[in-house]
């Protein structure tokens, strides 16, 4: 069992970052808040550089999965610097509203001033909460999404029983997440890029000493791949479960209809 009064990933012997992947629970979601408030301020230049500015396009796609509704109530998890709910805003109608949420407030201040930036305040929310415990009426969303965000969770099962419990009867939930590239070749590829350059281009340009570009690489590794996590899925209720690979298996979508 992981020790939880540590303090700071500072702390912790090297490799430890890589470690935090295979935790669960509040010790995990303690040191991913760390890690993550450390380098809000470079997240979205970061993303676009190591994605090679593909992230924009995995969004764009994630957004149109998510059905175009009157009036409509959506919630955007793990939202970070609002890329996902600016994109889902408009599909909720003229009188529809979007959450985002987010639990750590540094990545949300940083969503705020992209809302603010485009007069939709009245539009999108930013809301600090946790995924495992959403604190929602239930059958409030027509749809819930989240990008980047699964593979941090402490409890990936409640999270996905709390999101089924918010959402309405047919809504939608759509999860965008890095899985397993579906050739061999291009999983070598992968690896060699994810455990050797990202962590060096990341930790250059963001100057970052707590360990989150070793982390990111090595939770994706120990994160479900895409059978599992559609499987994880139907355990949570969810009646309708399909997914479609991004750039070869490297990013996948999942849609999952309650």
């Amino acid at each position: 069992m992981v020790r939880t009064e540590r303090s700071s990933i500072h702390d912790q012997p090297e490799g430890a970052a890589k470690a935090v992947s295979t935790w669960s629970g509040q010790a995990r979601e303690q040191a991913v808040q760390r890690m993550f408030t450390a380098i809000a301020g470079v997240y979205d230049l970061n993303n676009t550089l190591l994605s090679f500015g593909l992230h924009h396009h995995w969004k764009r796609l994630t957004a149109s999965y998510v059905p175009t509704v009157t009036n409509g109530r959506a919630l955007d998890i793990g939202a970070g610097t609002a890329d996902l709910a600016l994109l889902i805003e408009p599909k909720m109608g003229e009188q529809g509203h979007v959450i985002a949420s987010d639990l750590n407030h540094a990545m949300l201040a940083e969503g705020l001033r992209k809302v603010t930036g485009r007069g939709l305040r009245d539009r999108i929310t930013c809301l600090q909460a946790n995924a495992e415990q959403l604190g929602f009426p239930d059958e409030t969303f027509h749809a819930v999404t989240t990008g980047f965000c699964m593979r941090n969770v402490g409890n990936l099962t409640q999270a996905f029983t709390e999101i089924r419990r918010v959402l309405r009867p047919g809504g939608r939930f759509v999860c965008l997440e890095f899985s397993r590239p579906a050739y061999g070749w291009l999983r070598g590829l992968y690896d060699w890029y994810s455990f050797r350059l990202l962590p060096w281009i990341g930790t250059k340009v963001a100057r970052d000493r707590t360990g989150v570009y070793e982390y990111l690489p090595a939770s994706i590794r120990t994160f479900p791949d895409q059978e599992r996590l559609a499987t994880l899925l139907r355990e949570a209720g969810f009646r309708q479960v399909e997914y479609r690979n991004l750039t070869g298996g490297i990013v996948a979508i999942h849609i999952a209809t309650k």
